[in-house]
Formats: C-alpha cells, sequence, structure tokens
C-alpha cells in the first residue's frame, strides 16, 4: 500500500505545482478545500504526510493542532505553505516540520520532498497494520502469562485476540515466534495503549536488539507480498 498525503488548499495554482511533483511520487494525495473536513478526516484516519496552506484556508492551522494533538497523527510529515499572514517560525512552532513561501518554487519543492518522502515512508512502515494470525505470549509484571492471538502487526506494536481472564494493562513482555524457515524468537516490551474483553493493543516500548533485524525482514516480507497481491488485482 502507498503513501497518503492531504493536502488542505484552495488555491489553484499550489493545487497544480503540487500535484505536478508529487505525480512522479508514490504518494497518493487526498484534496480538502476547507479545514473541516480536513481535520475531520484527520481525526479518522491516519495519513503519512499533510501539505497545509496555512494562510490560504481559514482555521488550516487548526488543522495543524489536531495533527500534533493526534494519537495517529502526530508523528506524520507536514509541510506548511505560508502567504505572508502566518510566519516560517509560527508554522513551525505550530508542528510544520517543512515550510515553504508562495509563490512555491517547483525546484524547492523537489528538494523539499526528498526530504520528506523517507521520512513520509517510516511513518507508514510504522503506522501501517499488517494483518496476520499468530499465537502470541504476555508476560505481565504479576508473572501471570496471557496467551492471545495476534491479529495485526507494524513496526511500532500488534494487536491480539486475548484468552486470560484478568484484565491485562500496563507494561508486559511480548513474546512470540517469527515466521521463517528456521523460526526466530521475538520478545519486546509493549504498553497496552487499549484493552476490551476480547482484544488489545500493544505499543513496542523496546525491542530486543537481537530481535530486530528478523523482525526488520519479517515486516520487508508482509510489505512485499502486500504489494504483489495488489499488483494483481490492479491488472
Amino acid at each position: 500500500m502507498g503513501l497518503n498525503c492531504l493536502l488542505l488548499t484552495g488555491d489553484a495554482m499550489l493545487l497544480e505545482v503540487i500535484k505536478s511533483n508529487f505525480s512522479a511520487t508514490k504518494v497518493e494525495l487526498e484534496m480538502r478545500t476547507d479545514a473541516a473536513s480536513a481535520i475531520e478526516l484527520s481525526t479518522r484516519r491516519h495519513l503519512d504526510g499533510f501539505v497545509i496552506d496555512c494562510d490560504g484556508v481559514e482555521r488550516s492551522l487548526d488543522l495543524l493542532a489536531q495533527i500534533r494533538a493526534s494519537r495517529s497523527n502526530k508523528l506524520s510529515v507536514v509541510l506548511a505553505v505560508v502567504n505572508g499572514t502566518t510566519s516560517v517560525g509560527t508554522a513551525v512552532d505550530a508542528g510544520a516540520n517543512f515550510v515553504l513561501s508562495k509563490p512555491v518554487e517547483p525546484k524547492m519543492l523537489r528538494s523539499i520532498l526528498d526530504s520528506a518522502l523517507p521520512r513520509m515512508e517510516r511513518e507508514h512502515r510504522r503506522y501501517f497494520r499488517h494483518k496476520v494470525d499468530l499465537p502470541v505470549d504476555l508476560l505481565c509484571f504479576s508473572g501471570e502469562i496471557v496467551t492471545g492471538k495476534m491479529i495485526n502487526v507494524s513496526e511500532g506494536g500488534v494487536a491480539l485476540t486475548h484468552f486470560g481472564l484478568a484484565a491485562v494493562e500496563g507494561i508486559v513482555t511480548v513474546r512470540f515466534g517469527l515466521p521463517s524457515a528456521v523460526p526466530q524468537p521475538f520478545q519486546a516490551k509493549a504498553a497496552v495503549v487499549w484493552n476490551d474483553a476480547s482484544t488489545m493493543g500493544l505499543r513496542f516500548l523496546r525491542i530486543e536488539s537481537g530481535c530486530r533485524p528478523y523482525f526488520e525482514a519479517w515486516l520487508d516480507s508482509l510489505e512485499a507480498q502486500l504489494q504483489f497481491r495488489e499488483s494483481i488485482q490492479s491488472t
């Protein structure tokens, strides 16, 4: 699955220069012309990046504030475009990673994209959930072991169904076998970020150093499988 970026602008010239320079990338642009709908989208979906026309759309800085306050988008890459009212310093203080001034020069935009795209790719990988089906053990602080089944995984954490009777909370140790010809053990410290009657979400705090190369290789294989399936579907 490719990268997704939200563009907030009502400026036809800015829209054209952004679209023409993003066309050569693997980023899918979604367009909004008002801050309210952009904020609504950002509250219900993760996006890898944002381009915000700070002085061309009312309440555009509210979107930037919402992005940095949200759990799912606070690390997303933000490119702010200013036009005299909002200063570069104000945009940076509000949370923008990159700032351009109008009129946007294509050469400068491409230079920023060279830096922004790798960061967007890292954010995409950190957040994107691959569907999986693996047994998992959680070692709780109390010493109890809760058994579950992993239902999705990302670079940043996992979600699983759990079969223990006790409510699991706080910091736990996650253990499972990484699929391969010779299965590799995986172990990490994780925080329980949500928990209901049958499922829970965990955010990795520290992956054991010896496990990380095998874990990253597994994520690479999951990404390759996903891209292959998507290429078959698109033919």
